[in-house]
């Protein structure tokens, strides 16, 4: 998955978004990043501290090369670190630390705690327990404004511990960032390499926002040197449109490109006038609102 981006240096612009420290000090599961898609502090929960993943996406940003140090969630230490790091936010603290004493003013607010990390968050057995511990800690030491955004795949939604992970997250300000990079078969296999079926997802995702409204997350970019074509975008559109033909909301469609150290070299980023295209395109076609991120 594709946690928040963090903000960590003195220089202003997008290029304060490239520093993505996995970790906060000695914290093995929650880190604080400043995220230019949520527009402020995004607390990030990593329930996939063992680096598996249910896809093997091209664009991947988790170094998958190299053993992790931590295989398995130990609930405690978890909830323990999420106190913690709350703390730091809400009280100032974190913004006298090297890492963060350069954050911009406007982005000095606690936005959202999300559950992501590096791998597909509601693989996580515990996924339901998670969630209704972690909204018991928001509860009790911050503003209930605060949301719980969940960065997912989609593929697990119809799993039951899952979908009753969802509801915990309706009934705490929760949002589900929901991902689709492709409008095709065809291109969902090359970008996403997954066993899991393209109709699996569009069928999760549309079940789900008809329960709730959804953000649809999309990253595209170069492959080979060559970006998505004018039928691949006019195929997204589709399938977006299928799900609110089918009674589905979505609220926002969030376009970008990687920023990062992709998995494979051949994945480079779009242009911005590139990404904006897209996101007019999305707009025009489907009547969703879109928002290029570069």
């Amino acid at each position: 998955m594709n946690p928040p981006e963090a903000v960590d240096s003195a220089e202003s612009g997008r290029s304060v978004f490239q520093q993505h420290s996995r970790l906060f000090e000695d914290n093995r599961f929650v880190y604080p990043v400043v995220s230019r898609r949520s527009q402020g502090v995004s607390v990030g929960v990593n329930l996939n501290p063992d680096k598996v993943c249910n896809f093997d996406c091209i664009y991947c940003q988790v170094n998958r090369r190299t053993e992790s140090e931590t295989r398995f969630v130990e609930m405690q230490q978890l909830l323990t670190e999420l106190e913690s790091v709350l703390q730091l936010v809400s009280s100032g603290e974190l913004f006298r630390h090297p890492k963060f004493v350069s954050t911009p003013d406007h982005l000095r607010r606690l936005n959202d705690i999300a559950f992501s990390g590096d791998g597909e968050p509601t693989t996580f057995r515990n996924f339901d327990e998670i969630i209704e511990r972690a909204a018991e800690i928001k509860r009790q030491q911050i503003s209930d404004d605060v949301r719980m955004v969940l960065i997912t795949n989609a593929s697990m939604f119809h799993r039951e511990h899952v979908k009753r992970g969802l509801e915990l997250l309706d009934q705490n300000n929760g949002q589900i960032w929901a991902k689709l990079d492709a409008g095709t078969e065809d291109y969902y296999k090359l970008i996403e390499r997954t066993t899991i079926p393209f109709r699996r997802i569009l069928e999760n995702i549309t079940a789900a926002a008809t329960v709730r409204p959804l953000v649809i997350q999309s990253l595209f970019m170069n492959v080979n040197g060559v970006p998505p074509d004018d039928a691949e975008i006019l195929a997204f559109c589709e399938r977006l449109q299928e799900v609110t033909t089918a009674g589905g909301t979505l609220e926002l469609i969030q376009i970008y490109t990687v920023a990062r150290q992709p998995a494979e070299s051949f994945v480079t980023a779009l242009t911005q006038v590139e990404v904006e295209r897209i996101a007019s395109t999305v707009n025009n076609v489907t009547g969703l609102k879109a928002v290029a991120y570069v």
